[in-house]
């Protein structure tokens, strides 16, 4: 099963807001006051937006693995 998923179209307001689609709103979980990180590259004019609970969890797996890698070249260097 694929967890990507096309949710429909939002216009960008004259303040610069989106609204997102009810359906991806309750299948992805975003509750009113939700912390979301915008991210994107000029180079493609890609924009997407992930909830704050998901950074953190990148960041403690990117944690995890920098541990995991200097232990590994430490045992390798003695």
């Amino acid at each position: 099963m694929h967890d990507k998923k096309l949710y429909g179209t939002a216009t960008v307001g004259t303040k610069g807001q989106v609204v997102i689609p009810a359906d991806a709103r309750e299948e992805i979980g975003i509750m009113p006051g939700d912390r979301l990180y915008v991210l994107g590259s000029c180079k493609s004019g890609f924009v997407g937006l992930l909830k704050e609970d998901q950074i953190e969890s990148y960041i403690e797996t990117m944690n995890l693995h920098i541990e995991t890698f200097k232990s590994l070249k430490k045992s390798k260097e003695q």
